[in-house]
């Protein structure tokens, strides 16, 4: 138990008379009390730090669309973005699944000038306009798509960048997809060609 003793000596010596000495006891137990109940409260009423979530917007089910189209998009409206090693990113507009005429591929980064960024900007511009040209296939329900396709050697922090190029540039239609052999065999011609280990 904490306590505080306040007895004091008086003054010795002839013709002093003596004072009576009294003892004054302070209990300090309840203080700890009091502590430990502001420590509570002041945990308690504190804002915790919140966690930092992406938005995810799904798709919503549209009666009008046949159930086979309905993951279908039009080559004219996609950029494939390939994740690779070493912050790499290779990029190429269309699907990719003729085999008999092969995509090319461009390499790029997270840069803010001359990077992936700028071929999203191009690929939302091309689009804007094919919707503004008589006769074509692009709708306006046809929004720029980007498929993004991280390879194993790619890295968490790709995949987060990539997304929040999404974000920045107001992409609306997006997918991770699993990378294919041929993704990959896309990326090893280039960087063969490249001169890239």
């Amino acid at each position: 138990m904490a306590e505080i003793d306040t007895s004091g000596g008086g003054k010795k010596g002839p013709g002093v008379k003596k004072a009576k000495k009294l003892s004054t006891r302070i209990d300090l137990t309840p203080m700890v009390d009091l502590g430990f109940l502001l420590i509570t409260f002041f945990i308690f009423t504190t804002t915790m730090s919140k966690p930092k979530t992406m938005e995810l917007s799904m798709p919503k089910d549209d009666e009008t669309i046949k159930p086979e189209d309905r993951n279908k998009v039009k080559a004219s409206t996609v950029l494939t973005a390939l994740l690779s090693k070493d912050h790499r990113v290779y990029y190429y507009y269309g699907i990719g699944d003729d085999p008999l005429n092969p995509p090319k591929l461009e390499a790029s980064g997270f840069r803010p000038k001359g990077g992936v960024r700028d071929a999203i900007i191009k690929l939302k511009k091309d689009v804007e306009e094919l919707k503004r040209t008589p006769g074509s296939n692009i709708t306006e329900k046809d929004d720029a798509t980007v498929i993004i396709k991280p390879d194993s050697n790619s890295t968490y922090e790709d995949v987060v960048n990539m997304l929040d190029e999404m974000s920045i540039n107001d992409i609306k239609i997006y997918a991770i997809v699993e990378i294919g052999k041929e993704d990959r065999n896309f990326i090893a011609l280039t960087e063969a060609a490249n001169g890239v280990k």
